[in-house]
């Protein structure tokens, strides 16, 4: 399953993540993306809501509810240079690759996750 920016964008995180986990199938994978750093999307904010950003160790915390976290990796991209110019609207073309590349885990941009439901006997669902 891909899930790309669209967990911010629901109120209740952890009921969408259990919903995620139990509609993979056994050795399903889970491939999803979330704002760390970023503007409020108003178009979403007036229709729907807009009330999360996350960081990695939100992120561990809220997929350990779910998933073993033998299965899960999470990673951030980002850095104040380039987290700076998506604030104010730049391009990826107008920056170059080793400004791209740089990753300082002090601003977050970007939050990626990968996460395996386990085949088999492995598999186990936590409840809240």
């Amino acid at each position: 399953m891909i899930l790309t920016q669209t967990l911010h964008l629901i109120y209740d995180v952890r009921a969408a993540l259990r919903t995620v986990y139990r509609v993979l199938k056994p050795g399903g994978v889970l491939l999803m993306t979330v704002p760390g750093i970023s503007p409020i999307s108003r178009l979403d904010h007036e229709h729907w809501g807009d009330s999360w950003r996350f960081t990695t160790w939100s992120m561990r915390r809220l997929s350990a509810e779910v998933f073993p976290a033998d299965y899960v990796t999470i990673e951030a991209q980002g850095n104040v240079l380039i987290a700076a110019a998506f604030l104010y609207g730049l391009a990826a073309e107008e920056l170059h690759a080793a400004e791209l590349d740089y990753r300082d885990p002090d601003y977050e941009l970007l939050i990626t996750v990968r996460a395996q439901k386990p085949a088999g006997g492995a598999a186990r669902e936590k409840s809240r």
